[in-house]
């Protein structure tokens, strides 16, 4: 199916649409083998609210960005290489329902449809896409996930201190390894994630001690990444903000 639409007329019309909604700020999307295989509108789980996105599954990537006009007009393109990408369901919990986490090497994320079976299809179609991928290249899975960020409103203090109270003065940093909000004293060390940046990036304190000694792979087993405390904010709390994840703290 993917390779009978590859060269097709249709294919090549669709993925050129969603060039132009990403106008010049986007990169180019129209490559040899590319497919469109599915778009639509899913709520990512940012850092300070859940905000409403578009995304578009390739063969190859996922490509998403800020919605400015419904169809028409996006900005903030981010490309995700699908080799790299693992998915895993989250349990529903509130508002937030029919999610699944994206993880990747440089930055893992939630997201919820807004169906069950939205979420089944999106699901599916990216697990064969990734499946097709390795099959093709003779990679194995990635094994490397970039920690899901606790987002702000989970925590009112320091999750590492437990003392410390978050006020616009005394401000939330997240620990690029484990994810969670932690203070500044707790998290004024840095240290070199080859996978996420070139450059030392912040961690807190009980990531460093772990990293420093080699145990990489225990900063992560305080907090699971099946994601099972989701967080109680509205689903409705939606804003055209950038994604607050790529911010530096």
């Amino acid at each position: 199916m993917v390779d009978r639409l590859a060269n097709s007329e249709a294919n090549t019309r669709r993925i050129s649409i969603v060039e132009n909604c990403f106008g010049a700020a986007g990169q180019p999307l129209t490559i040899p083998g590319r497919v469109l295989i599915g778009e639509g509108v899913l709520t990512k789980l940012c850092r300070k609210k859940p905000k409403a996105r578009q995304f578009f599954l390739f063969n190859d990537i996922l490509v998403y960005g800020n919605i400015v006009i419904q169809k028409k007009k996006y900005n903030k393109q981010h490309i995700i290489p699908l080799e790299n990408v693992t998915i895993d369901s989250i349990q529903d919990e509130g508002d937030l329902r029919n999610g699944w986490l994206i993880k990747t090497p440089t930055k893992s994320f939630a997201v919820y449809a807004a169906t069950a079976t939205e979420k089944s299809e999106w699901m599916n179609h990216i697990n064969k896409c990734v499946s097709d991928l390795l099959s093709k290249s003779g990679k194995t899975p990635s094994n490397e996930h970039a920690a899901v960020w606790v987002p702000d409103s989970e925590a009112s203090v320091c999750m590492r201190c437990q003392k410390a109270k978050f006020t616009p003065v005394n401000r939330r940093h997240h620990c690029r390894k484990c994810g969670f909000v932690v203070c500044g004293p707790c998290s004024e060390k840095r240290f070199l994630l080859p996978s996420q940046s070139s450059k030392p990036v912040r961690i807190c304190d009980f990531c460093y001690d772990l990293l420093s000694t080699g145990e990489m792979t225990a900063c992560q087993s305080a907090r699971s990444d099946s994601y099972s405390q989701s967080p109680k904010s509205s689903l409705n709390d939606v804003s055209d903000d950038d994604d607050d994840e790529d911010s530096s703290d």
